[in-house]
């Protein structure tokens, strides 16, 4: 029978063109808008009317600990470089075994935008956490 409770949000990993990464420890920016445009109708009187707009998608930011794994890196600085390169990713999320996947969120030719380093704190005692951030041009949940 079917669990009517909601999903944890800490079990999810991500896929890059078949490739998953699961060491990301967050992950926001999953969204779109569909504007509204107002224009007035000739003859309709004061009567404003809206049409929908273009959809509009977030930006994706992912948080990782940093790690000797530089294909992210690599990835991102393609961009700098002038050689943006498009990719299909896939978030995926988990059921509470950590394994079963119960939602997946596909982005469309996605490509990094940003890239913020690890704050470096000699007094502190964390983890050393990246983050990048990815645009995309549709969505869709599978």
């Amino acid at each position: 029978m079917p669990s009517n409770d909601p999903y944890r949000a800490y079990n999810f990993k991500l896929d890059i063109q078949g490739v998953v990464y699961g060491h990301f420890s967050a992950c926001s920016g999953l969204n779109f808008k569909v504007p509204s445009i107002a224009y007035r109708e000739g003859g309709a009187g004061g009567a404003i009317r809206k049409l929908p707009g273009r959809p509009e998608y977030g930006d994706l930011t992912l948080h990782y600990g940093l790690s000797d794994s530089i294909e992210l890196w690599e990835w991102a600085t393609s961009a700098v470089q002038g050689r943006v390169q498009r990719r299909n990713v896939s978030v995926l999320l988990l059921d509470a075994d950590g394994v079963t996947e119960v939602v997946r969120w596909n982005l469309h030719a996605a490509w990094v935008t940003a890239w913020n380093g690890a704050k470096l704190d000699s007094l502190a005692n964390e983890v050393a956490i990246e983050r990048v951030t990815l645009t995309f041009e549709s969505l869709e949940r599978a």
